[in-house]
């Protein structure tokens, strides 16, 4: 296999967990919003709660990316 090729190959390989970010981050704001629309008053806690939640799975997407480039550009 050629050597750039394998770069590809390897990039294309470690951006998948963006899949299940994707999935995690619409699950995340479809009970956010169930939450909400249950339980009004509880508005506040849950958006607190959830923007942290946000943020980790966010930097699951943002290493993946991190990862990716590393392999395309500097190995």
């Amino acid at each position: 296999m050629d050597p750039q090729t394998a770069k590809l190959f390897s990039a294309a390989i470690a951006i998948l967990p963006l899949f299940a970010v994707a999935f995690s981050l619409g699950w995340l704001f479809t009970s956010i919003i169930n939450a909400i629309g249950r339980n009004p008053s509880v508005a506040d806690t849950v958006k607190g709660v959830s923007l942290l939640y946000f943020a980790l799975i966010e930097a699951i997407a943002l290493f993946a990316l991190l990862i990716a480039l590393l392999m395309l550009f500097v190995a």
